[in-house]
């Protein structure tokens, strides 16, 4: 990711987060720490795979921490760190745009 050059901060953000799944374990984690099988279960349809990936993706990216428990059996915790509590507000926009347009075109949730 470093050696990447960009032509604009927006896009080293869609690069951080893009994807369904990084932004729906951002979003759990914004709750609070989770445990891998927290997250996919609040998550429908991310295989064990794909949330292993992604995580290891956001926690490169310093966006996750990872804290491993010395036990049998293992026992990891998934946080936000710092940097990724502060994409808070930039998913409170989201969410308020979000709402938004589904009002304006007459979508709701499932």
């Amino acid at each position: 990711m470093e050696s990447k050059r960009y032509h604009c901060p927006v896009e080293l953000v869609i690069d951080l987060i893009s994807g369904k799944w990084k932004l729906l374990i951002l979003r759990e984690l914004m709750s609070g720490t989770k445990r891998f099988s927290q997250l996919q279960r609040a998550i429908p349809g991310i295989t064990q795979k794909m949330l292993t990936k992604q995580l290891r993706e956001l926690e490169s990216a310093g966006l996750v921490s990872r804290k491993v428990y010395p036990q049998v059996p293992p026992k990891v915790e998934y946080s936000l760190t710092d940097l990724g509590k502060s994409l808070e507000e930039i998913f409170e926009a989201m969410h308020r745009w979000g709402e938004k347009y589904m009002r304006e075109k007459g979508l709701s949730l499932r």
